[in-house]
This record gives C-alpha cells, sequence and structure tokens, in this order.
C-alpha cells in the first residue's frame, strides 16, 4: 500500500464539507463529459501502445497531481495518500468475463503499458481480493458510446475511491471524441476539482509525445 499521513480535522479547511456529503445516504456522484483525443489516438497507434493502458496511465498520472484525489477514509480517520495506484477491468473474450488487475503506478507511460499488460495478462483469478484505498478504479465501457453511466452501490459511504470510464469513441467534425465519466466522494471532491483534472488531462492528451 502507498504511503499515507492522517488529517488532523481541527485544522483542515475542508472538516466541515468532508462532514457534510460523509453523512449523505449516497456521497457519490457522477459526471460525463467528452475528451478530444484525436492527437492521443495517433500517438498510441504510432506507439504500438495498448489504448486502453495508456488512458488508464494518462488518467492517474492526472489525478495524481491534484491533491483531491488523493484523499481517502482509512478506519474512521481521513488520509492523504502520497500516491495512487491503478484497479481495472480486464475482459476475457473467450468467456467474456473480467477480472480486476491491479498495477503499480509508474513515472513513465512506457513503463506502465509494458507492467500493466504483463500482469494482466498473466493473472489467472477474476478476482484477488477486496481494492485497496489506494487505487483509482477503472472499468472500460468500449462497446457503445454513452452520455450517462451509472455505478452499483456498495453500501459503504466511506467508498472514496474514484471510478473511471470510457465509452466508445466516435468522429465529429473531423476530431475524434471519448464520452468519459467520473465518480468521486463529495467529502473530498467538489467540481472545481474535476475541472482541474479534465484540464490537466485534454492537456496531457493533446501533448502526448
Amino acid at each position: 500500500m502507498s504511503q499515507y499521513h492522517t488529517i488532523d480535522l481541527q485544522s483542515w479547511k475542508r472538516a466541515m464539507h468532508c462532514q457534510i456529503f460523509r453523512n449523505c445516504i449516497e456521497p457519490a456522484y457522477c459526471v460525463t463529459i467528452e475528451l478530444d483525443i484525436t492527437h492521443f489516438l495517433e500517438k498510441v497507434r504510432a506507439n504500438g501502445y495498448s489504448f486502453t493502458l495508456a488512458l488508464i496511465y494518462a488518467v492517474s498520472k492526472s489525478a495524481n497531481e491534484i491533491e483531491e484525489f488523493r484523499y481517502r477514509f482509512v478506519d474512521g480517520q481521513v488520509v492523504l495518500f502520497d500516491r495512487i495506484n491503478t484497479a481495472f477491468t480486464y475482459l476475457n473474450p473467450e468467456t467474456e468475463l473480467f477480472k480486476v488487475v491491479n498495477v503499480e503506478m509508474k513515472d513513465t507511460i512506457d513503463d506502465y503499458v509494458f507492467t500493466a499488460k504483463y500482469v494482466a495478462e498473466k493473472q489467472e483469478a477474476y478476482f484477488t481480493g477486496p481494492l485497496g484505498n489506494d487505487v483509482f478504479q477503472f472499468s472500460p465501457f468500449p462497446w457503445v458510446s454513452y452520455t450517462h453511466i451509472s455505478h452499483t452501490n456498495s453500501g459503504k459511504k466511506d467508498n472514496a475511491t474514484p471510478i473511471f470510464d470510457w465509452g466508445k469513441y466516435f468522429e465529429r467534425e473531423k476530431k475524434i471524441f471519448l464520452p468519459f465519466s467520473i465518480q468521486v466522494h463529495h467529502s473530498f471532491v467538489d467540481g472545481i476539482h474535476i475541472g482541474k483534472l479534465v484540464d490537466a488531462l485534454q492537456k496531457y492528451l493533446n501533448t502526448l509525445q
């Protein structure tokens, strides 16, 4: 598990907001936007990357740079992780069943894509245990180009793991767009933070070498 430190709620500026949303029946919310992946898709194909694994890296890199996406509840306390890793669904085309794969975040996209592909293909079990707090969860939905998506709810209100999804990309006005969804826990992440993530992610997608 990644390192974290416990937040002092007496001095934390977000303590009141956190508690208000923590007491909600449904403290998580989901936003769907469109990403311009025209440049990103071209570079992914040129570099021979898996589109899915490359996008997981891009999202995780961008989200790790925003503090609010690294807050979690651990044993009832608010903590801030130094770095968040990844957990993603990986489909077996023969059985049409997915497995959940955990991969540590890496410093470069090359390293991450290579490692994630190796780990995903080597793993035989569909599930290797409960997800840790120190992950971003990914569940791609590439068969349809949706405008909204919802998720199953475990009933655990302190589950603050962000979930990222995307649908089938499509062309419009000679550009390629991707429906992309972000689910977060409102105790930690507001709309302004989602806006920061989208801006950072779009910038990365536009500048991948």
